[in-house]
């Protein structure tokens, strides 16, 4: 594994539209987002499901056709009964369709979790190739730009507090991991947000 690539050679990209997420697929970009603003009845939603106190989850691998939506029946199953279900699970079943267009895919994996606290609370990379993340209510995922942190010692070298960089509350991000041709030695090093603070996250995985 190449450890010893230049700062400089590893970027992210940030936008206001989802072209921004195509950026992914370029050399020495290992963090696209989208900063999108949920709407209003999505937020409500997700608020809603935080407040039933449960840990609540749906974990699920999906076989996708470019040409057809994904089909999600009985996502979420317990949160059915709330307001803003359908647009939820709409929204959903838009970014495994995006996903699923941008890089490919033939299956994918998805993940929907409440959390009421860190899930990896300590900076790693994923080895995977490009995994989506987005959190629907609560903090999301707190990352490093190149060089805030070595890599070599990511378990016990803690970067100062004023290089950790947070995704928002319904931002779309795509992290390149360790498993995507070419990006050996240069996956986004991510953790989950510290604190209890409530979240609804979903993350996306490309597996053939």
């Amino acid at each position: 594994m190449n450890l010893a690539r230049s700062p400089v050679d590893i970027f992210q990209v940030f936008g206001d539209s989802p072209q921004v997420l195509t950026e992914v697929l370029q050399d020495g970009v290992n963090l696209a987002v989208w900063r999108r603003r949920l709407p209003a009845q999505l937020e409500d939603f997700a608020q809603l499901v935080i407040s039933l106190g449960q840990p609540l989850a749906d974990q699920r691998v999906i076989d996708v056709d470019e040409q057809q939506m994904p089909a999600l029946t009985g996502l979420l199953r317990e949160a059915a009964d709330l307001q803003g279900y359908e647009s939820f699970v709409a929204d959903v079943s838009w970014l495994v369709a995006a996903y699923t267009c941008l890089l490919g895919a033939r299956r994918v994996g998805l993940r929907l979790r409440v959390l009421q606290g860190p899930m990896c609370p300590r900076f790693h990379v994923d080895h995977v190739p490009v995994r989506l993340l987005t959190s629907y209510a609560g903090p999301g995922s707190e990352w490093l730009k190149e060089g805030a942190v070595n890599r070599r010692g990511l378990q016990e070298d803690m970067p100062p507090v004023d290089n950790i960089q947070c995704l928002q509350a319904g931002e779309v991000a795509l992290l390149k991991g360790e498993k995507w041709q070419g990006n050996e030695g240069a996956g986004l090093v991510h953790r989950s947000p510290s604190g209890r603070q409530g979240r609804l996250l979903l993350s996306l995985d490309w597996l053939a």
